[in-house]
């Protein structure tokens, strides 16, 4: 997850505080539409799979907490 706030913060210079689990990234705009295929790739590169877009929903990008279950919970 180390990785994933680091993008967030290098999206968002003006976010000083650690993001938390549960914060709704894209309500807060942390994520917006032009960042959004980026985060794919970056969770692509840290799960080692391809995403398939037409079987995710947006609430699995919506929090850390969705993006650990639906994404990197198989990570070591």
């Amino acid at each position: 997850m180390d990785r994933i706030a680091a993008w967030l913060h290098e999206k968002n210079p003006g976010l000083d505080d650690p993001v938390s689990a549960d914060e709704d990234l894209i309500e807060a705009r942390l994520i917006d539409s032009m960042d959004f295929l980026e985060f794919v790739d970056l969770l692509e590169e840290l799960s080692g799979t391809t995403i398939d877009l037409q079987e995710v929903t947006i609430d699995d990008f919506r929090t850390l907490d969705n993006v650990q279950k639906r994404f990197l919970a198989a990570c070591p």
